[in-house]
């Protein structure tokens, strides 16, 4: 991130250096929702909502601990804040959401351990002088840039069984990898933009 305007910091999050089509993280709960677009919103909402809400926790953590010397405990404290945060979406879910927790399963749960969750909150703490605002921004249109893509891998996915030519051993998460790489070289022609 050279330029650290609001919307050089969001194009370059959503777009050019979209977490799950250039960094490739976070590929389990990708691979396996993108297969409908029901789960790929679900899970796209709850993500941005868990990295909205950690990174910008984790930002202010990592102040404190950097202001006390105490920046040894940084993971710990980011992981602590993390599963605080998917345990409070999981209590939403499971009240408001019940079909769609249960379509989620085990990946739910996941977002704790998922990378991308961490790797956000590493981010906006390690890039030199951003603000909290530039973290934030940074964040939600990373979260965002992974529900994106989420989103029309699951499209083209839905589309593709519709048609029915998709040959039997690239059936399931073989065409979805196809799918993720072909839309990452695409993704590259943003890099250009900023």
């Amino acid at each position: 991130m050279a330029e650290n305007s609001l919307l050089s910091i969001f194009f370059t999050a959503l777009l050019i250096q979209n977490v799950a089509l250039f960094y490739l993280l976070g590929m389990c709960p990708f691979i396996a929702l993108s297969r409908s677009m029901k789960t790929a919103i679900g899970m796209g909402a709850a993500v941005i909502f868990v990295v909205g809400l950690t990174s910008s926790a984790n930002w202010v953590m990592y102040q404190l601990l950097d202001m006390t010397g105490a920046l040894i405990l940084q993971y710990i404290v980011f992981i602590i804040v993390i599963a605080a945060c998917v345990q409070l979406v999981e209590m939403i879910m499971e009240r408001f959401f019940p079909a769609l927790q249960a379509s989620f399963g085990i990946f739910l749960p996941l977002i704790t351990v998922n990378c991308i969750v961490l790797f956000i909150s590493l981010k906006v703490t390690t890039v030199d002088g951003l603000s909290y605002i530039q973290a934030l921004v940074y964040s939600l249109s990373a979260a965002a840039g992974f529900w994106l893509a989420m989103l029309l891998v699951a499209a083209i996915y839905e589309k593709l069984n519709l048609i029915g030519n998709v040959p039997k051993g690239l059936q399931g998460p073989g065409i979805i990898m196809i799918i993720t790489g072909i839309m990452a070289l695409s993704f590259m022609g943003f890099s250009g933009m900023v």
